[in-house]
């Protein structure tokens, strides 16, 4: 466990049978199952417990508002392209249909046309789904949607877009939807048009470098160096045969790092070589005739940068698949005198192109012990030799499948193999792309649950993928099967609920309304840690809050009524961050009433009223107003206001007021005893 900006307090279930239910009373808690984490984190939190990463991924694409630090990251070294000066003159009109193919930067662009009219904290994304001819603004805003379908071009017309480019207007507000060049727009549209010309790939590069060094990763010495080596023939043919600002950048970080370490400049470009299509072929080929040599390459690639022993286990699991897959035996054809041994695992990773990176603290990688990681040279090599190990030869999904079932428990490797899967399944094509992912999905394991879900995430940064892992989610929640349940749960705990947090907060509804089983409580754990998630980012915590009022309202000992009491216990146990420090703790419940104090009014009111949560919230709000800090963080004496207008003779907030009176009374005593 470490703490790091952006943290959050623990408590996970691990499924140990026979112990006793967790509980929290009189300052103590007990864990049936799990480890618990008591006290506030400051930072990133990540525990693997059972090998389950709770480690949340955020999104690059939104629906919904983005926050201003994301978007100031995706415009950091942004380049306005030749096409920007149109788009300007064209978005005077409201409306901006900006054409473009995949990689040319029209997103980045498009960003940075609505941050200078709303800024950094004024863009909205929309659902790629949305059609703009019935979408309608609310505020004044800049709207932003990715990927225009076919359906909703078709539905666009010159009547269409001038209604809308007045509804915008009035409302103050901007849209920019970029169109795919294999999408036809009817010919009214034109006004609203323009292609998207990509900026030189040049200026791409010398513009990351400086924005680099600004930002303190390269002295003025390396600077001056790696902008040299960019002017170089070698570097302007790569730039040439690789235009794309994705390349660009690539190039610029690669230069960065041979800047700072002092490596010759001709391995950039072999490090980039090394991630082409073309050399996973060449490497792959060598490979197909050793068992040990794709065996290995396949562990480094689904789990890069993980830990030598992990990289061994999966490769010696693998290896034996894949001589029965070729119909050889592993005990034909010994030789006289074998090697028992057999060559020592740093002298099989450099005949793959692998390499041992220098060992690693516990600290530094978030476990107890320390690490030794395990990668390939090229930053895009582990993702081609994935791709093509996984969708170019048949049958190898199903081995990395087997061999993936058959490892124990290791830290990170749901994270690892998860991400990687499902960025291969973004270029995966036919009906089976995403019911392959059930049997883990189906898992009383929870990491391999954990792996679908960032596959899931991974998968949904595509956005013509987006409504194919909507669908299966939404089958997934009507599932009979706890365990594809808390599936679905897992992954609205990560980049898909933060990217879609409307759509998430559903998919939790519904996984509720399936039969209960032996794995309710992990069920239970799953949709906790996804409202956790959601709340800790600020825009979703009015939906949430009023999720939560819907389930607290629930009938009694449902386990809707459970969850919303587990989500307002943590709020009032949680505590505001202290002065001064590193970032925000959890969502307290002075947080709550200061600035939600509409949702807040009802919710406490409910909850006053429910015996499961009563005592906990009354000693919570009498905390609130005898600390200083936390009463004017909480606006505590206009909310109290507005909670005795809204609760006045409920049984719930006359109690409450009565231990508010004896709490008062007896304060002087006490002051006075002690």
């Amino acid at each position: 466990m470490s703490s790091g900006p952006g943290g959050e307090r623990v408590l996970e279930d691990t499924a140990r049978a026979g112990q006793p239910e967790s509980g929290f009373r009189d300052n103590q808690q007990w864990v049936g199952q799990g480890t618990a984490f008591m006290g506030d984190v400051y930072g990133d939190a990540h525990f693997h417990a059972a090998a389950a990463t709770e480690e949340v991924v955020k999104p690059r694409l939104r629906e919904g508002p983005y926050p201003a630090d994301e978007v100031s990251g995706k415009l950091s070294g942004f380049v306005e392209p030749p096409s920007h000066a149109t788009c300007r003159k064209a978005l005077d009109r409201r409306i901006l249909l900006l054409g473009a193919e995949d990689g040319t930067g029209a997103g980045t662009a498009a960003f940075a046309l609505l941050a200078e009219r709303h800024g950094t904290a004024g863009i909205t994304g929309l659902d790629p789904m949305e059609d703009p001819a019935r979408w309608r603004p609310k505020d004044a805003r800049g709207y932003l949607l990715l990927g225009l379908s076919q359906d909703a071009a078709d539905s666009l017309g010159g009547v269409v877009l001038r209604g809308l480019a007045e509804l915008l207007r009035q409302a103050g507000a901007h849209l920019v939807v970029t169109v795919g060049r294999e999408v036809g727009l009817p010919a009214e549209t034109c006004a609203w048009q323009v292609v998207h010309v990509p900026p030189p790939p040049y200026d791409v590069a010398v513009n990351r470098l400086r924005t680099m060094a600004g930002a303190g990763e390269l002295t003025g010495e390396q600077l001056s160096t790696a902008l040299g080596h960019l002017a170089s023939r070698e570097f302007a043919d790569h730039l040439r045969a690789h235009p794309l600002p994705g390349d660009s950048v690539e190039l610029a970080e690669e230069l960065r790092e041979v800047a700072a370490s002092g490596e010759p400049a001709v391995t950039v470009l072999e490090r980039l070589r090394l991630g082409s299509d073309s050399a996973a072929r060449a490497a792959l080929d060598k490979a197909r005739h050793s068992a040990d040599a794709v065996s290995l390459i396949a562990a480094v690639a689904l789990l890069h940068r993980r830990d030598r022993t992990v990289i061994e286990r999966f490769a010696a699991e693998l290896r034996p698949l894949l001589h029965e897959r070729a119909g050889v035996g592993t005990a034909a054809d010994q030789p006289e005198r074998p090697d028992v041994l057999g060559p020592p695992l740093e002298d099989r990773l450099t005949a793959v192109g692998a390499e041992l990176l220098p060992p690693e603290s516990g600290t530094a990688r978030r476990y107890r012990y320390p690490v030794r990681p395990v990668a390939f040279s090229g930053r895009h090599r582990p993702g081609t030799l994935l791709r093509r190990l996984w969708l170019e030869y048949e049958g190898m999904p199903e081995l990395l499948w087997r061999a993936l079932e058959a490892l124990p428990a290791q830290p990170g490797v749901d994270m690892a193999a998860g991400r990687a899967i499902g960025r291969v399944l973004r270029h995966a094509t036919g009906p089976n792309a995403l019911r392959q992912l059930a049997p883990f999905a189906a898992s009383d394991r929870r990491w391999q649950r954990r792996l679908v879900a960032f596959a899931l995430g991974e998968v949904a940064q595509h956005t013509g993928l987006r409504s194919a892992v909507q669908e299966q989610l939404r089958q997934w929640s009507r599932s009979r099967s706890v365990d594809i349940r808390c599936t679905v749960a897992e992954t609205c705990a990560g980049s898909y609920g933060l990217a879609r947090p409307t759509t998430a907060l559903g998919l939790l509804d519904a996984v509720l309304d399936g039969p209960e089983g032996d794995a309710e409580r992990n069920l239970r754990t799953a949709v906790s840690f996804a409202l956790r998630v959601l709340l800790s980012e600020e825009p979703n915590h009015v939906r949430v809050l009023g999720k939560v009022g819907e389930w607290l309202a629930s009938e009694h000992g449902t386990l809707r009524q459970a969850l919303a009491v587990d989500v307002i216990g943590e709020m009032v146990r949680a505590t505001p961050p202290r002065p001064g420090g590193s970032g925000p703790g959890r969502v307290s419940l002075a947080d709550v009433l200061g600035d939600h104090p509409q949702q807040a009014v009802p919710l406490v009111a409910l909850a006053l009223d429910t015996p499961a949560i009563h005592e906990v919230v009354a000693g919570g709000l009498i905390a609130i107003e005898q600390d200083p800090r936390m009463r004017c963080r909480a606006a505590f004496t206009p909310f109290l206001a507005a909670l005795s207008g809204a609760a006045r003779g409920r049984r719930g907030f006359t109690r409450f007021m009565l231990r508010r009176h004896r709490s008062r009374a007896a304060a002087p005593s006490e002051r006075t005893a002690s």
